[in-house]
């Protein structure tokens, strides 16, 4: 076995500078020379580009956006890689998939330490002569360092002539203030709201307001830009205004559908550097870029090189081939812990389809989430679904998922419609689902773990750990993937993974037989015995999980004992999550649960245990 990070590189066939880069190594001079640009980001928060009428007729008129585009360019199909704020954030600033990485979970339980070879790149800007500054929030899941940014207000301590990388956070859009409106706001009946949402009252004001915060939101970034022009660099400036992602009204923030990953993004064009631009102003381009991309298409623009460990790429600048950037049209989504609740999602968007990979399928997307729950739109979704007076599009949020789904979101937007079972659409499920299969064996996709088990062993350094257990997190991602298998075919593996020494293989066999439901009844024995003996506590709480959710067992005594014994603090909040789905969901258990009940202390376990599950008794 290797016993060294060198040997774990060998051993993956990456050289040594593409990993273990030198801070002396991480940047040189593109063609870029003399005068460079300044970049500016300008970021709403919590907003998709359904809101903006250059997406959407029926959105709101921003005419500060406007100009802007005036001068630029729109994109047409800009997304989000994760649908919260320090996981979409994390991201950005690294240009990297965060669950190569651990920094999905939003948020960071436990700092996560990035590999040497990558930095945030403003540090590399920096590096090369860049005034960095940021304004509001940074929110990243990783520890950083003094040398990414010289100011968290603004740009004005440069010295004269220094170029300058800002970013600024608009909290207008974001979903706090969005939460009374349901009670506080105006009712409009012209509002046409999406199919999956009840005509209500408490709907439409929600809407109304939102719609107000947009109107806000453009009077501001009006604001920023007459700065700029007032100071004399506005014709030295590329300003990329942008949502951090989807959101912000129900089942938007959160959730990998298009109302949570595809965000509005217009490039400003400055006069003095229209020449590091192959696009004209005033036009819309087409072609897919992802947030992974935009460290990448900064670093680019003002002349530094890319980190080798970065896995996006320019879509601007020196040496990109913009027709190329035309053509790309695919899109990864990752979604995993949003504060307490747990839900591990994976999408791919190609062209007009969208795949997704519901890894625990039988969760809903209704799952308790103590901060979605304070807006009254989301209180009043749950009453009206135990009412029984909601429609079968509008249910589907309080509903099982199949493990995988398929949606043409050009005739489908909201994802309403699921095609994988149709016969029609058999070649692109496949296609699909085999992209996102090698993507997260490539990456690998660290998930395949649970963030306890990360926490331990991977957040020192991920990277390395990702080498390490390439090959294991691809058997384990099998395993994963016999739920979608039909049950014959799948059970001899399923039987396998059962027996396997491997804890994690038996825990997603247990996931996946969970998915199965009482097709999986021939288990039922064999999970009876892991949920009273395995050494492993995660797998017990699988174990019960399957045998509850079909009813071939009591699920709380394997649960609570695992509650009343396990110190570590994350091994207890995914168990909190098992029993909210049983508790919540059409199982219907009942625990008796205080916090007496729960060893571990943190303030998530708080939010599941005092906030909820004592407050539904």
């Amino acid at each position: 076995m290797p016993n060294s990070r060198r040997q774990f590189i060998k051993m993956a066939g990456l050289s040594l500078g593409a990993v273990l880069l030198g801070s002396d190594n991480c940047f040189s001079q593109s063609p870029i020379k003399g005068k460079r640009p300044n970049i500016v980001w300008l970021i709403s928060e919590d907003n998709s580009q359904h809101f903006c009428n250059i997406y959407n007729r029926d959105g709101v008129d921003m005419p500060n956006v406007n100009k802007l585009a005036g001068k630029g360019v729109i994109f047409d199909h800009a997304f989000s890689n994760c649908p919260v704020c320090s996981a979409a954030r994390s991201t950005l600033i690294t240009g990297c998939y965060p669950n190569k990485l651990a920094i999905h979970y939003h948020r960071k339980y436990q700092p996560v330490e990035l590999p040497d070879g990558l930095k945030p790149f403003p540090a590399y800007l920096k590096q090369a002569g860049y005034y960095t500054s940021y304004f509001r929030k940074t929110d990243f899941n990783f520890n950083w360092g003094k040398d990414v940014f010289d100011s968290n207000k603004t740009w004005q301590g440069r010295q004269p002539g220094q170029p300058f990388f800002h970013q600024h956070q608009f909290a207008i859009t974001h979903e706090g203030p969005l939460q009374k409106a349901g009670k506080t706001g105006i009712d409009n009946k012209d509002i046409k709201l999406p199919p999956h949402y009840p005509d209500t009252e408490v709907f439409r004001k929600t809407y109304n307001q939102y719609y107000k915060h947009h109107e806000i939101l453009d009077e501001q970034i009006g604001e920023m830009v007459a700065k700029l022009e007032a100071q004399g660099v506005l014709e030295d400036t590329f300003i990329f205004y942008f949502g951090d992602h989807g959101g912000v009204t129900p089942r938007s923030k959160g959730y990998l559908y298009e109302t949570g990953l595809h965000v509005p993004m217009v490039m400003r064009i400055p006069a003095n550097f229209r020449h590091l631009i192959d696009l004209k102003a005033g036009t819309r381009f087409d072609g897919f870029v992802n947030f992974i991309d935009m460290a990448p298409t900064a670093l680019n623009l003002a002349g530094v090189k890319i980190p080798e460990l970065a896995d996006g790429k320019p879509f601007l600048g020196p040496k990109v081939d913009i027709k190329a950037v035309a053509r790309q049209d695919e899109a990864y989504g990752i979604a995993d812990r949003f504060d307490e609740k747990y839900d591990m999602v994976r999408t791919v968007r190609k062209g007009q389809f969208k795949y997704h990979r519901n890894y625990q399928g039988f969760n809903f997307d209704a799952l308790q989430n103590n901060y979605r729950y304070k807006m009254i739109a989301y209180q009043e979704w749950r009453e009206l679904y135990k009412a029984g007076k909601l429609n079968e599009v509008q249910s589907q949020f309080f509903l099982g998922r199949d493990p995988e789904t398929l949606f043409d979101v050009v005739k489908d937007p909201y994802e309403v419609k699921n095609l994988a079972k149709d016969p029609a659409y058999r070649d692109v499920l496949a296609q699909l689902r085999g992209k996102l299969q090698n993507q997260a064996k490539a990456l690998p996709d660290l998930s395949f773990f649970p963030e306890s088990y990360l926490c331990e062993h991977a957040f020192g350094d991920p990277i390395a750990f990702g080498i390490k257990n390439k090959g294991r997190i691809a058997e384990l991602i099998d395993v994963a993937d016999l739920a979608l298998e039909d049950y014959d075919k799948a059970k001899a593996g399923i039987d396998r993974a059962l027996a396997d020494k491997d804890p994690f293989k038996r825990y997603w066999a247990l996931i996946v037989c969970s998915c199965f439901g009482n097709q999986a009844a021939d288990f039922y024995d064999k999970a009876k015995a892991i949920a009273e003996k395995d050494d492993n506590e995660l797998v017990k709480v699988r174990a019960a999980e399957f045998l509850g959710l079909t009813g071939a067992a009591d699920p709380r005594p394997t649960i609570m004992k695992v509650l009343a014994e396990t110190d570590k603090p994350l091994v207890a909040l995914i168990t909190l999550n098992t029993v909210v789905m049983l508790t919540d969901g059409k199982a219907g258990w009942q625990f008796n649960i205080t916090d007496k009940s729960v060893k571990a202390k943190d303030n998530l376990i708080d939010c599941r245990v005092k906030l909820y599950l004592a407050a539904e008794k």
